[in-house]
């Protein structure tokens, strides 16, 4: 028999939890309660408040503060009490009513009971508990974490805007290009997402048991519960979501887990680039006193940093993806397919969050090799072909050259060969072009040859 205590299932609870602890203030079965309770609370002193029932029992400041303060000092021993109560009752928002009833007997207002969960079914709770969290920690966590992962690929491009190197297109040598540049194009795609993730909308409803607002009206026909909810809705930060069966549809959730599945994806092709850089010998890492990279092999010093994050955007993707296609489906008015996926969130963002984690790690534990770049650059002189038929097309094509076919010419120079500076150079002034053609062809060096690399870097700092 194991003498082990109950262990963490999930790496991120254990192994892991201190590159994600921040999400799950919010996204933990215990940060849903909370918002459940916040959610509650909020909605009884409306009621109270503007007095929608005629019942002429305001919530005064005392005890205001009192039942905010669930929320604020929520703590260990009330998860614990809820988690109990809910072992009764068999059902998480009634463990919640009960949690919000027994401390309102506690404040003396028994006088508010009945006042705690009019009107409302249980979804009506929980959507409005999930957008709150999920707003949470996408705003506070996950994106200043992918803010920071952007800012750092932005100073590596600025750091290495005029560092000339070669680019491989389907692997083989292809016109040069700066490392700046290249890291830039990340920088570019991935500030697109995050754009898109800023401009979500984290919508609610609060229409009952159908979304008709059915009980409202038999219990006080004269009030607007339309406007009144959506009010109450407004008041939480969230969008009103008017037209919905007995959930809110969840299609803003689909639209958010897509836009960051989709970010996963663009900064899974910067590991696998990095990797492939640091393979190249491109980059070379900074060893971490005391690290080990290899059991057997002392000398080396593994890229882990971007394996793991490759990983870890697969599994958040694996479940960002699956969430997006199942929370937008329910039968008729209502199934709880959604209830146990919605619970797994935290999850998706988790493992987004940790690649995050490692991919900012990573870039900070790497330098560029310029002499390598360099000598790359140095044994690859037929990428200027590329240049030179794309010069004669154009004196041709300006009546100062009669060449015909410039692309065979180069190709039959160049396709599969090496070929030094002196073979282009005398090439180049064997050819039927202009002297001032010529002459500027004779100054191009792969290492010069970068167009306007170095300068759209640019573009990324305004």
């Amino acid at each position: 028999m194991s003498k082990l205590s109950n262990q963490p299932l999930s790496p991120l609870d254990g192994r892991y939890q201190a590159a994600v602890a921040g999400l799950g203030l919010h996204l933990s079965e215990a940060g849903l309660n909370r918002a459940r309770i916040l959610v509650e609370v909020e909605w009884l002193i409306f009621v109270a408040n503007r007095n929608l029932l005629g019942t002429n029992t305001p919530v005064d400041n005392v005890a205001m503060q009192q039942l905010r303060d669930l929320v604020a000092n929520f703590s260990d021993d009330d998860v614990l009490e809820l988690a109990t109560t809910e072992a009764q009752t068999k059902h998480d928002v009634k463990a919640i009513e009960y949690f919000i009833r027994n401390r309102l007997t506690s404040f003396g207002r028994d006088d508010l009971l009945e006042l705690t969960h009019f009107g409302c079914t249980s979804e009506d709770i929980n959507n409005l508990s999930y957008a709150i969290t999920i707003q949470n920690a996408v705003t506070d966590v996950w994106l200043p974490k992918a803010r920071n992962l952007v800012d750092t690929i932005r100073a590596l491009a600025i750091k290495y805007q005029d560092a000339a190197m070669l680019a491989r297109t389907h692997g083989q040598p292809a016109t040069p290009t700066t490392m700046g540049k290249e890291l830039a194009v990340f920088v570019h795609r991935l500030e697109r997402q995050i754009q898109r993730i800023e401009k979500t909308e984290y919508m609610g409803k609060f229409s009952g048991a159908t979304g008709t607002w059915s009980a409202h009206l038999a219990a006080a026909p004269d009030v607007d519960w339309f406007n009144e909810s959506k009010a109450f809705v407004e008041s939480l930060g969230l969008k009103f979501n008017p037209l919905t069966t007995q959930i809110e549809s969840h299609d803003w959730q689909a639209e958010l887990y897509v836009a960051v599945t989709h970010f996963n994806r663009i900064l899974h092709n910067l590991c696998t680039d990095i990797w492939t850089y640091i393979s190249m010998n491109y980059f070379k890492q900074i060893p971490v006193a005391g690290a080990t990279g290899s059991s057997t092999m002392p000398h080396k010093v593994n890229p882990i940093r971007f394996e793991n994050a490759e990983s870890n955007l697969e599994l958040s993707n694996a479940i960002l993806d699956s969430l997006a296609s199942t929370l937008v489906t329910s039968r008729m008015q209502r199934d709880l397919t959604d209830s146990s996926a919605q619970r797994n969130i935290g999850l998706g963002l988790g493992h987004s969050l940790l690649a995050i984690d490692n991919a900012t790690r990573g870039l900070g534990e790497i330098e560029l090799s310029q002499p390598v770049l360099e000598a790359d650059l140095a044994e690859n002189w037929e990428v200027l072909a590329e240049a030179i038929q794309t010069v004669i097309r154009a004196e041709v094509a300006a009546g100062k050259s009669d060449i015909t076919d410039p692309y065979q010419l180069l190709k039959e120079l160049t396709r599969g060969r090496r070929i030094g500076g002196e073979d282009l150079i005398s090439f180049v002034n064997g050819l039927n072009i202009s002297q001032e053609a010529k002459d500027r062809l004779i100054l191009l060096k792969p290492n010069t040859y970068t167009g306007l690399a170095s300068a759209l870097v640019e573009i990324i700092t305004k």
